[in-house]
């Protein structure tokens, strides 16, 4: 049985405009559960122990602002952990794709679900032949935002007849760590393309060379 397994994670909040926060995004991560990444995963579990992080749960957008346990952490080794993921998103057979909205042209929330919904449907029915040429469809979300659980039940539900859901503990898959790392550097490239990047993503990709070569171009390879 053909199966594909879809990780899904989201940046962003449902509520009010914000300028610190303008954007609504939605991310996932497609593999091909016939295609081993052992290996890849084996290599990157290698490299975070070098770093003394065995089995770490990476959090892309709070090593870039130096939140939670990454507070005393030095940039090189915040940038080494990133490196590492960023090397084994590169190297990994998934393909990745975000959506997204700009959340000042969106009046509540109910109308940020559905232009979110119309989108994710639109990205469906435009690959619908990879889609159905699996038996099973598999949605692994950790079902932080009620709102984003309602729209991949909805839209996938009424788009494919052979849809699971799981629920998973961002620890446990590292290609859900994945995208979270999409999210994150989706949200870097929206903001730069709107001269907003903050002080500490300035810092931590140190010019936008850095960020197009290491970060935005290797995620864009990786499209659908």
């Amino acid at each position: 049985m053909k199966e594909l397994s879809i990780f899904v994670d989201e940046s962003g909040d449902f509520g009010e405009y914000d300028p610190h926060s303008p954007f609504y995004i939605i991310s996932m991560v497609m593999h091909d559960q016939a295609v081993d990444i052992t290996e890849d995963l084996a290599k990157l579990e290698t490299q975070m122990q070098y770093l003394g992080l065995p089995h770490h749960c990476v959090h892309a957008g709070p090593i870039i602002r130096s939140e939670h346990e990454y507070k005393e952490y030095t940039v090189e080794n915040k940038r080494k952990i990133l490196r590492n993921m960023m090397t084994f998103t590169r190297k990994v057979d998934v393909k990745v794709k975000s959506i997204h909205i700009e959340k000042k042209n969106i009046d509540d929330s109910v109308e940020a679900v559905g232009k979110l919904s119309k989108l994710l449907a639109a990205f469906i029915r435009a690959n619908m032949d990879f889609f159905i040429g699996y038996d099973c469809v598999k949605i692994y979300y950790d079902n932080g935002q009620v709102e984003v659980s309602r729209i991949l039940s909805s839209v996938f539900n009424v788009l494919l007849d052979n849809v699971e859901f799981r629920r998973v503990l961002p620890s446990e898959y590292r290609l859900f760590q994945v995208a979270d790392l999409i999210c994150t550097i989706k949200l870097a490239e929206l903001k730069l393309e709107k001269h907003i990047l903050s002080k500490s993503e300035k810092f931590f990709f140190e010019d936008v060379r850095t960020l197009k070569k290491n970060y935005l171009k290797p995620i864009s390879q990786k499209e659908m």
